[in-house]
């Protein structure tokens, strides 16, 4: 049997919890963050969002080898 691949992509983007539940980072922050306040960016950068439950096996057929 093959080996299955772990999506790089997805890798980066997503974190799986030990319960299972799928995290992304908050969106916003990649660049043009001068206008922004430090407490603004401090929010976007610090809460992960649980991803929808229609996109979670979507993310689980990427990440192969996490936690489930």
């Amino acid at each position: 049997m093959p080996k299955l691949h772990t999506n790089h992509a997805a890798r980066k983007r997503f974190k799986i919890t030990a319960k299972g539940k799928v995290l992304a980072k908050g969106a916003g922050k990649q660049h043009i963050n001068e206008h922004m306040s430090a407490k603004r960016k401090r929010r976007i950068r610090t809460p992960k969002i649980q991803v929808d439950k229609t996109l979670v096996d979507h993310v689980m057929r990427q990440l192969p080898y996490g936690v489930r």
